[in-house]
């Protein structure tokens, strides 16, 4: 098809739109609209897929030799960018996160208190399932990434931490100033959505929150992009070796033989006691476990949603629901560590994100 004839073809379809939608009841139309939509890209795409040699006619070497430019094919150039991306990297940087969360707490730290303790005699253990288990940790030694590769391995996808990271390695500077604002945009579009709710007195899609999607969308593919671009290499190979490793030791944890040498009731009382005695000190757990459950289901959705910009933003509220409570949650946690008294609030925090003037506090 050529270029003038696909011209004209998108002129009438403006009409022909206008006309159909005239037609169609008020509050039959937004069914059908984004089925219009999708009908003419696919005209414009099917069009263009019959001029493959486009170029050829272009320049002049084509079957009919030089043709006038209105007779040219129409090139349709299909955007990719935003699904350029490798699934199995950004589930694996999901588990990495909560990884480093635990990392935090210093339940790696723990483990090998508890193993030194084990080897010299000085933990009322003898034969317990506890016992056991330090004892084939201790024997066969799983866990071949080391403090060090876990470190690299956070620097490059987070920036966290202050280990150097491999000359010529990407490092994904701005992961954290991209979560907390993925995190406020989601928090602020639920807010906003309750505000509409309560001022237009109902929760029907009819009566538009003020919060917009386009906002969430553009954080969320940020943060997808990079999230991708930093996570070669054995990022995914360290994850999975590493969360099996956290997922053993969790267990040993809550073992009832270790639970009593320290006359604890759960494997948290463990850790805050093991790092108050041996380690200086707890690392705000209660904090960093609900960021570790919330950050990885964040990251979760980020990692399979494809925040399409077309998508009908009533699908799109219903996908992005169960999350909310996960921002919030996130949000919450992050305020009462060290690095999160600082946060300004909500909407302060999303106007800095989008290049605005904060607000006073």
């Amino acid at each position: 098809m050529s270029y003038q004839t696909t011209e004209t073809i998108q002129r009438l379809w403006d009409d022909f739109l206008r006309e159909s939608l005239a037609s169609i009841p008020p509050e039959e139309r937004q069914q059908f609209e984004q089925q219009f939509e999708d009908r003419l890209t696919e005209l414009l795409k099917n069009a263009a897929n019959g001029g493959v040699d486009g170029f050829l006619d272009l320049v002049g070497f084509g079957d009919k030799g030089p043709i006038e430019f209105e007779n040219l094919p129409y090139p349709h150039i299909q955007p990719d960018f935003d699904d350029s991306v490798v699934p199995s990297q950004l589930h694996a940087d999901a588990e990495l996160y909560y990884i480093f969360q635990h990392e935090r707490m210093k339940v790696f730290k723990v483990v090998e208190v508890l193993l030194r303790l084990f080897r010299q005699g000085k933990m009322r253990i003898q034969r317990g399932p506890g016992a056991r288990a330090l004892y084939l940790v201790e024997k066969w030694k799983p866990l071949r990434y080391g403090l060090r590769d876990r470190m690299i391995a956070y620097r490059r996808a987070f920036n966290y931490g202050s280990a150097k990271a491999p000359a010529g390695s990407i490092v994904n500077v701005n992961f954290h100033r991209q979560l907390v604002g993925f995190m406020v945009a989601v928090a602020q579009y639920f807010r906003d959505l309750r505000v509409s709710e309560v001022i237009r007195g109902g929760p029907m899609i009819s009566q538009r929150p003020f919060g917009s999607v386009a906002t969430v969308q553009r954080l969320g593919l940020d943060l997808r992009y990079a999230l991708d671009r930093s996570t070669y290499g054995n990022i995914f190979a360290l994850t999975i070796e590493v969360g099996h490793y956290l997922n053993s030791i969790m267990k040993l944890l809550d073992t009832p033989d270790i639970k009593k040498a320290f006359d604890a009731n759960t494997k948290w009382n463990v850790i805050e006691i093991v790092s108050n005695r041996y380690l200086g000190g707890t690392s705000e757990p209660s904090q960093r476990a609900k960021m570790a459950e919330s950050g990885r289901r964040i990251l979760r959705f980020v990692a399979d949603n494809n925040f399409e910009t077309a998508t009908d933003p009533s699908i799109f509220e219903s996908e992005l629901r169960p999350i909310g409570p996960h921002a919030e949650a996130w949000l919450a946690a992050y305020r009462t560590t060290p690095e999160g008294q600082r946060f300004p609030g909500v909407t302060p925090a999303l106007r800095s994100t989008l290049g605005r003037k904060s607000l006073p506090v």
